[in-house]
């Protein structure tokens, strides 16, 4: 009998690294500030989470999505956009470092990272919200 074990997912390799952080938070409540330090990735467990650019741009999170991972990994490492709670949210937080070596040593994650953005982008795209 031939089975084929489906990977598990961005979230669940978080979930269960030992120096994860869960939190929840109330509608409204800030998760990060623009400027702040990028020191860390974030995924939603339950509820949304919206990103605010600087020029009033708007992303939201729903549960099993991974956001701020474009923040650690550019130079500056500070976060360049506002995340709120849109509803009441369960939240997970993984600093930088131990993220890196998760990467390291599940190296799929970063294929079904790259393939969440794809689906972003498509989705701005039939949107009509992705600028060019």
């Amino acid at each position: 009998m031939n089975r084929t074990t489906a990977s598990p997912s961005p979230i669940e390799l978080m979930a269960v690294h030992v120096d994860c952080e869960t939190f929840t938070l109330p509608t409204g409540a800030h998760v990060f500030s623009r400027g702040a330090a990028a020191d860390a990735i974030y995924a939603v467990r339950r509820g949304i989470v919206e990103l605010v650019g600087e020029q009033g741009e708007k992303t939201c999170y729903r549960p099993g999505e991974l956001f701020s991972y474009q923040d650690i990994t550019w130079r500056e490492l500070s976060h360049r956009s506002d995340a709120f709670a849109r509803t009441p949210v369960e939240v997970l937080r993984l600093d930088r470092l131990r993220f890196l070596n998760l990467l390291h040593n599940h190296p799929t994650l970063a294929v079904q990272l790259i393939g969440q953005q794809h689906d972003r982008l498509r989705e701005q795209r039939a949107s009509g919200t992705c600028c060019y």
